[in-house]
């Protein structure tokens, strides 16, 4: 299931499913940390063309929730 959205509304938008897409898969033990490293892998998706913009964007403010959670 996505993430939440606006309102409190589930999306469809899935950051796990996004990583997994580009076999990205973070895990340090420190979920602040994991955040950083998820934000940087994003970014340089984008950079390379392989994201749009409106799924990054959906993808750092997943992040930002996720790390609001932590």
């Amino acid at each position: 299931m996505g993430e939440p959205g606006v309102n409190g509304k589930q999306s469809d938008f899935s950051l796990d499913e996004l990583l997994r897409r580009f076999s990205i898969f973070i895990y340090t033990g420190d979920p602040e940390g994991d955040c950083l490293l998820i934000e940087e892998e994003i970014r340089e998706l984008k950079q390379f063309g392989l994201i749009d913009n409106e799924e990054y964007m959906q993808a750092m403010i997943a992040v930002r929730q996720r790390l609001k959670k932590e």
